[in-house]
């Protein structure tokens, strides 16, 4: 009985220096990456081992990072009004969509999105894909450390160049010469809007071939563009 004592006091102990260990890390890297542009993120190093593996059609991984300076403005407020419209309010997390989402689930419908911009880039930078509340315990942890030690700007500038708008294809100024063959300075506002309408599914949605959905999602991601006032709405990020 002492013995597994010992060996349990040992595990507990083992635990708690790795978990410090990989908070330390973690902590360090997320205040290296306000100033430092990630050279990859998790979720682009699953893609390229999935593909070892599976060995998808055509797949071929792209990644080109642009500063804040050199993406359209339409394109940041196009992720904005598409995935987390009060961005520049909350503090990494939406508070009225997470209760929304605990509410669908208990009513038995299809749960709707509540992940702010914010917690996407923890995710795509560190994480893995998945509903298990280790996981989301860890994302809280790392939005919380982003929040608090980037500005707005450049959690959207992150967010713009390590999201996934196909499959193999990262950061919006990779999809605008993929699909849109042109830079992502030079992206209209249709041309943001279409790139974030595949946001939510970018393995299952096209910006090459878009569906009926997709183009009806595209249409509404302009009128909120409009509705929250153009890219006027960015200014204090600037």
């Amino acid at each position: 009985m002492a013995r597994r004592r010992l060996r349990f006091s040992r595990l507990l102990r083992n635990l708690g220096l790795a978990l410090a260990a990989w908070a330390v890390v973690t902590v360090t890297i997320v205040v290296a990456l306000r100033w430092i542009d990630p050279p990859f993120t998790a979720f682009m190093l699953q893609s390229r081992v999935g593909a070892l593996f599976s060995s998808p059609p055509g797949y071929q991984f792209r990644y080109a990072w642009r500063d804040w300076d050199r993406v359209s403005r339409n394109a940041a407020l196009a992720v904005v009004a598409a995935e987390d419209q009060q961005f520049p309010e909350h503090h990494g997390f939406d508070f009225k969509q997470i209760d929304r989402a605990l509410q669908d689930r208990e009513r038995g419908r299809r749960v709707r999105g509540a992940s702010t911009i914010s917690q996407q880039v923890a995710k795509n930078l560190f994480l893995w894909p998945g509903q298990s509340w280790f996981r989301k315990g860890l994302e809280a942890g790392i939005t919380v450390l982003i929040e608090f030690a980037w500005s707005k700007q450049r959690i959207l500038e992150v967010y713009l160049n390590v999201a996934e708008f196909g499959r193999g294809t990262f950061g919006v100024q990779a999809a605008s010469r993929r699909f849109l063959h042109k830079d992502a300075a030079r992206l209209t506002r249709a041309d943001a809007a279409l790139l974030a309408a595949v946001l939510p599914a970018p393995k299952r949605f096209r910006v090459d071939a878009p569906s009926n959905y997709v183009r009806r999602r595209q249409a509404w991601i302009e009128r909120q563009m409009a509705s929250l006032g153009g890219t006027a709405y960015l200014q204090g990020l600037d």
